[in-house]
């Protein structure tokens, strides 16, 4: 039987970056905002890797319309409270110049752990991302719809690349969040797996030959969350706008649905190499929508208009099922006109040739929408 389409719940978690409103670089002061924020968020806003970040998380959501508005709040408190703390906040996947070197690593047991175990990995992981969890209650069909999800991530990836910069210079990457992200020993693109089984066996596996304590320890692109029944995308940088992170949750929701009835009906998956969907992720890491983009169904280079084009012919039945199909297909429309996130940055740079001026731009976009005191 069919999931209904309300079965396909939504929530959103968001990594923002703490600055300093003169010097514009990261700033230590997670601490402070946190203890600002809760009073009216509670346990929406927690505390991230480094003291220099901070995360929020939406409630269970069924609209995208949902989604807005809380992301509308959840931006505007923190900002509120980090303006409390004399500090500014961002939404990018890196920051253009502070340096890893320069963070204080949250001091609780598991951050501990990650230092420990993963050492250099984990003082230079200065990133921030977008994680959108989507409800299927089913065990079974999760793992069904990851393994038809994959040949669409890396257009989901071109679309919001926001992180150009690192360490003051020009990556020369649409999302350079990715680069760093993907040396991680579970990060990256899952495999194709048979069934529930397949995948609760790997996890067991790698447990047992001490690579992973849990579930949780799975960093991938796209992975059946360790605590919610849901499917968690995790491979998109964290969106400049809440326009923006409208956009990917209404697309990634859609993406869902489709293959989700797909998987029920048991039509064809494409076999694909993972040499294919690795190469169509890092051209969309490296080039955003700038250049062409790899469609791994067709095996062939497409312009990045006809790869967007593609995934909203794919998904756009079930963007009309939540109604949802007006708003995001003009969204798409106004990424593809005025730039993803990082477009944006390197033309705030162009303008005035300083990174203090595209933190500033950062700033701006980060607020624009949000509920602010």
């Amino acid at each position: 039987m069919s999931l209904p389409p309300e079965a396909f719940t939504i929530g959103v978690e968001e990594e923002y970056q703490i600055i300093h409103p003169q010097t514009r670089q990261l700033r230590s002061r997670a601490k402070a905002v946190l203890a600002k924020a809760r009073q009216n968020l509670g346990d929406q806003v927690t505390q991230e890797m480094y003291l220099s970040q901070i995360e929020v998380g939406t409630s269970i959501c069924h609209t995208l319309q949902q989604v807005r508005l809380e992301l509308q709040v959840l931006r505007g408190q923190v900002i509120n409270a980090a303006h409390k703390s004399e500090s500014l906040l961002v939404a990018a996947g890196t920051h253009p110049f502070s340096h890893w070197q320069d963070q204080q690593l949250t001091p609780t047991e598991r951050y501990r752990g990650l230092e420990t175990d993963f050492q250099q990995l984990t003082r230079e992981q200065l990133i921030f991302g977008c994680h959108i969890h989507v409800g299927i209650p089913d065990r079974e069909l999760a793992i069904q719809v990851m393994n038809r999800v994959r040949p669409w991530l890396s257009t989901l990836l071109a679309l919001s690349g926001n992180s150009p910069y690192w360490l003051g210079n020009d990556t020369g990457y649409a999302s350079f969040r990715t680069e760093i992200w993907s040396r991680w020993p579970t990060a990256g693109i899952p495999y194709h797996f048979d069934s529930r089984a397949d995948y609760d066996g790997l996890i067991k596996a790698l447990t047992l030959i001490g690579s992973i304590a849990d579930a949780s320890k799975i960093y991938w692109d796209v992975r059946p969350s360790s605590h919610f029944e849901t499917l968690e995308f995790r491979v998109t940088d964290v969106c400049l706008t809440i326009d923006e992170a409208v956009l990917v949750t209404g697309l990634i929701r859609a993406l869902v649905r489709t293959c989700a009835l797909e998987a029920e009906t048991n039509s064809t998956i494409s076999a694909i190499r993972p040499e294919i969907l690795q190469a169509a992720k890092w051209q969309a890491a490296r080039y955003g929508l700038s250049h062409t983009l790899i469609d791994p169904l067709a095996g062939r280079a497409v312009t990045a208009a006809d790869a967007i084009r593609q995934m909203l012919t794919y998904v756009r039945s079930a963007l009309e099922t939540y109604n949802e199909w007006d708003e995001v297909s003009a969204l798409v429309q106004q990424v593809i006109k005025g730039g993803t996130g990082a477009d944006r940055q390197r033309a705030a740079f162009k303008r005035t040739g300083n990174l203090n001026d595209v933190v500033d731009v950062m700033v701006r976009e980060t607020a624009m929408g949000a509920v602010l005191s």
